[in-house]
């Protein structure tokens, strides 16, 4: 169980994935010259994957230290909805996709690993 101090830190981390989201959206339409440049795709993989590791460290639960991926998907989601004017933030264009790959793939990579190493530890008590 997780209470107190953890529990705000596990709050703080989600929020965070959440607002690493906004600002990869922000970002998403950078030119390098007159070519898309999305490298607020890579970042955001880079920074989920270092709140997924200081979520495990919190908590030592892999449900737990994905939450700080759960604040990313709910901000990469309400950036797809639109606004009231009909405005939208995300494009559906290719760098929809390296935003989703890099930002979501590598921490599910960094969960899956620090899972298997767990059992594996585990397995050899």
């Amino acid at each position: 169980m997780v209470t107190g101090v953890k529990a705000a830190i596990l709050a703080a981390l989600t929020l965070d994935g959440f607002l690493c989201a906004l600002g990869a959206v922000l970002f998403l339409p950078a030119y390098l010259g007159s070519t898309p440049f999305p490298v607020s795709g890579l970042l955001a993989g880079a920074v989920n994957v270092l709140l997924v590791r200081v979520a495990y460290s919190v908590s030592h639960n892999g449900g737990r230290a994905a939450l700080p991926l759960g604040g990313f998907a709910l901000g990469l989601l309400l950036a797809m909805l639109g606004g009231p004017g009909g405005d939208v933030l995300v494009l559906a264009d290719w760098r929809l996709l390296v935003l989703l790959a890099g930002g979501l793939l590598p921490p599910v990579v960094q969960l899956f690993a620090l899972r298997f190493r767990r059992l594996t530890a585990l397995g050899a008590r």
